[in-house]
């Protein structure tokens, strides 16, 4: 018989929420293996639902499983407007606004009410994020691709790069580092190497970077923005597990058996 089994809550962000559910044959009728499947509710402005309509969903409703060329699902991420889906293939899928170019797949388009795959990524993908309008992915070699909008320095692509980026590009200043996950906000991005090193960029104000209160002579800010990764210097000596970005602040954990800090306390740190 069919079984549907709530399998983990993953990112919500808004106005939208999502879960991963697992369908399938249960044991005792069949050993084939289940299939994951998103469910979606909440506003469906700009199509960030990918059901297919702009209609906003009041309860969960299932994505069809046709949009990701009937591959099974292994996350989902959330960002201010737009979806991004990831396969168990390590193939990448978004769905909702576009102004920016945060579905990393045309510039010719606004929006998208279905998942369209994101061009331009020749690696298979292990972990996605989403900001309010950029979106990234790691690689299963640990390299980051970033793509959307760029306004305050958050793809790390460097000063000179585009206001925005409609193709995923890869952050080049991080060749030779091992990205294991990384959390988006709304305009910056906190990356944690395989190392536990954590590093951020992009806008400054309200300390959400973490590199301190920098300032002139005349008591201005140095800079608006970091333009490319910088290691979060406060953290050194403890081994980053996890990261998470909001819209003006970041947080961390450290990984309890390897951290310098007593063994028996969980350490979490928090800025911005």
């Amino acid at each position: 018989m069919w079984r549907n089994v709530l399998r983990k809550t993953t990112l919500s962000s808004g106005e939208l929420e999502l879960l991963t559910w697992r369908r399938g044959y249960s044991s005792s009728t069949s050993g084939h293996p289940a299939r994951r499947f998103a469910a979606v509710w909440g506003n469906g402005d700009f199509g960030r639902l990918g059901v297919g309509t702009l209609d906003s969903q009041w309860s969960p409703k299932p994505i069809n499983c046709s949009s990701f060329h009937h591959q099974s699902l292994k996350s989902i991420a959330c960002g201010g407007a737009h979806t991004l889906f990831l396969t168990e293939t390590g193939r990448v899928y978004a769905t909702g606004l576009n102004d920016f170019g945060q579905l990393g797949s045309s510039d010719l388009i606004k929006y998208s009410r279905e998942p369209v795959e994101v061009s331009g990524l020749a690696k298979g993908i292990v972990q996605i994020a989403a900001g309010y309008h950029h979106s990234c992915a790691i690689t299963v070699d640990g390299e980051l691709y970033m793509w959307g909008k760029n306004s305050s320095g958050q793809l790390g692509l460097g000063k000179k790069a585009a206001k925005a980026v409609h193709r995923p590009t890869k952050v080049e200043c991080l060749s030779g580092l091992t990205i294991k996950l990384a959390a988006l906000g709304s305009e910056h991005t906190v990356a944690v190497t395989d190392g536990g090193e954590a590093l951020s960029w992009g806008a400054v104000a309200s300390g959400r970077l973490g590199h301190g209160l920098e300032s002139s002579i005349f008591g201005f800010l140095t800079s608006n923005s970091e333009y490319t990764p910088r290691l979060i210097k406060k953290l050194e000596g403890i081994r980053v597990k996890r990261v998470a970005a909001g819209l003006l602040h970041s947080a961390c954990i450290d990984d309890l058996n390897l951290s310098r800090y007593c063994r028996n306390w969980v350490f979490v740190c928090v800025w911005g």
